[in-house]
């Protein structure tokens, strides 16, 4: 699959952040003492010249020498757990190495032949959560929800757990069930939900009129056909009585930059800044412009956001925001504001590794932070019951002033 300078695209199964590739090499060092090390072999291959890596060796030999099942070591997996070990250190969890099977896994996963939950999963402060469930998915059907903590998959605790492990204990057969142990912010209960897997079809653009005027446009994700149906809702929206927007991407876990690049363009002039992507050390970036044709750029418009909004539609929400003054109602966004890039590696392995973090026009980072939103609106437990949309019925309020 070609790279996309982008933030994630989200394939139909728990799948946290995973769909960004590119370059990345682990390189070995070592110190004159390992030649008296067995069975290693490259031991000169890519040797930095400013790491003294002899306590890894001291480690791995007193292992060997020492160890009382010695006999048996695969020291094959115990390469793999230092890169494992290296990679985690790093505490970034969207940075991941791949022993060969979960390789494939995940070859498999963003090439899309899998089923699945349909829910996206990410790592907040070291545990394990929701971003959002998709539309109209077993996941969201069984109630799970945005910012949902996952304590356990089935019956393994999900602490230290790397996302990569969760989603591999997620995923199964269509038609067969996991249970997750939730913990929800606000609510001090631990509740236990199951889930049955299925193929999930993730719709992408929806929109209906309310209000007479108020073209109300729910956009689930940035994928490859997102900026196509987005057209189709645009040029159906200029044919109604609609003159003002309420542009709705609560729960949409993200997608490709380029698609927000896109969309952006129906709402700005043409060379706005969309996001800046920056390499590092802030003396090395990237500017995304629009290239669109701004048809919608003078309609009123407010956008609804919330915990599950990630990746694109951060980078769309702080756009909007930072060009148009747009208000962002709704709730603190998710944070996810990374690129990634894949390498495959030897042996069947590969690494995925975050290369840059995506800045708003203004500079500012999302990567952890997250959109704070203008006016915020929280749901109760009396509005979740009776099925009752604050956020919705705000946003209306505001745009029909």
């Amino acid at each position: 699959m070609n790279r996309k300078s982008a933030s994630l695209f989200v394939f139909a199964l728990a799948l946290a952040g995973s769909a960004f590739y590119g370059g990345f090499y682990y390189g070995k060092s070592q110190v004159p003492s390992i030649y008296s090390i067995e069975g290693i072999g490259n031991k000169a291959l890519n040797q930095p010249d400013d790491v003294d890596f002899s306590l890894f060796w001291d480690a791995w030999k007193v292992i060997q020498d020492k160890y009382v099942d010695r006999a048996n070591l695969d020291k094959k997996k115990m390469v793999y757990g230092a890169i494992d070990g290296m990679v985690k250190s790093l505490k970034d969890p969207y940075t991941t190495f791949f022993e060969p099977v979960e390789a494939k896994q995940f070859k498999d996963d963003v090439s899309g032949s899998f089923g699945g939950i349909g829910a996206e999963i990410g790592i907040r402060k070291e545990i394990l959560t929701v971003i959002s469930p998709l539309e109209d998915s077993p996941a969201q059907k069984a109630g799970l929800r945005a910012g949902d903590r996952i304590l356990k998959i089935n019956d393994t605790v999900t602490s230290d757990m790397g996302i990569s492990e969760a989603v591999g204990l997620i995923r199964g057969p269509k038609g067969s069930a996991v249970k997750l142990t939730i913990s929800r912010p606000g609510d001090e209960a631990v509740k236990e939900i199951s889930i049955v897997r299925d193929d999930i079809k993730i719709p992408t653009v929806k929109w209906q009129l309310k209000n007479d005027k108020v073209a109300y446009i729910q956009l689930f994700n940035f994928g490859e056909t997102a900026p196509s149906e987005f057209r189709k809702a645009v040029l159906d929206v200029l044919r109604s009585p609609a003159d003002r927007i309420v542009l709705d991407i609560r729960n949409n876990p993200g997608g490709y930059l380029e698609v927000s690049q896109d969309i952006a363009g129906w709402f700005m002039d043409a060379e706005s800044v969309v996001a800046i992507e920056d390499f590092g050390d802030g003396s090395q970036t990237k500017k995304y412009l629009t290239n669109g044709n701004g048809v919608l750029k003078n309609m009123p418009m407010v956008v609804l956001m919330n915990e599950g909004s990630a990746s694109a539609s951060e980078i769309l929400a702080g756009s909007l925001r930072d060009n148009k003054k747009i208000k962002l109602i709704g709730a603190k966004s998710f944070g996810k504001g990374s690129v990634q890039q894949l390498e495959n590696m030897r042996e069947g392995t590969s690494l995925k590794v975050t290369i840059a973090k995506w800045l708003t026009p203004s500079g500012k980072s999302i990567m952890h932070e997250g959109l704070e939103a203008d006016v915020k609106v929280e749901f109760t437990k009396e509005d979740i019951e009776n099925l009752r949309d604050p956020q919705l019925d705000k946003a209306l309020e505001i745009i029909l002033k």
